[in-house]
């Protein structure tokens, strides 16, 4: 099994975030910001590197860390985003997040192919 099919079996995967500030939208509401996802980020022995962003489209490249001739994937993501909540007493502001394994083939999709995956992004945006 090549590095890249391996990945076809989802995982949840949420990438650690910056943070933003908020501005005032023109009606003069507070606009909710949500803290970016990372251009790139690792997780469970693969790199994410973010090659292509469209409003809420992107694609990431994906690389099994430690291969020595590691395979190239891409995943086109649709970019959800979840509200801010308090857990034991700390507040974990809005953030943009990662799709999940349940996601996976709705906002998620893993290619081999780099034009298949451009592709892609233009569908969904």
């Amino acid at each position: 099994m090549s590095n890249c099919a391996s990945v076809l079996i989802r995982r949840s995967t949420h990438p650690p975030t910056q943070k933003t500030s908020a501005t005032a939208e023109a009606w003069g509401k507070e606009e909710q910001f949500y803290k970016p996802l990372p251009r790139q980020f690792r997780r469970d022995g693969f790199s994410y590197r973010q090659i292509a962003r469209q409003g809420d489209v992107a694609i990431y490249e994906q690389t099994c860390n430690g291969c020595r001739n590691p395979s190239v994937c891409y995943e086109v993501i649709r970019i959800r985003r979840r509200e801010g909540f308090e857990i034991a007493g700390r507040f974990v502001a809005p953030a943009e997040v990662y799709p999940n394994s349940e996601a996976w083939g709705t906002d998620g999709s893993t290619f081999t192919d780099k034009e298949r995956a451009f592709a892609k992004l233009d569908e969904l945006t």
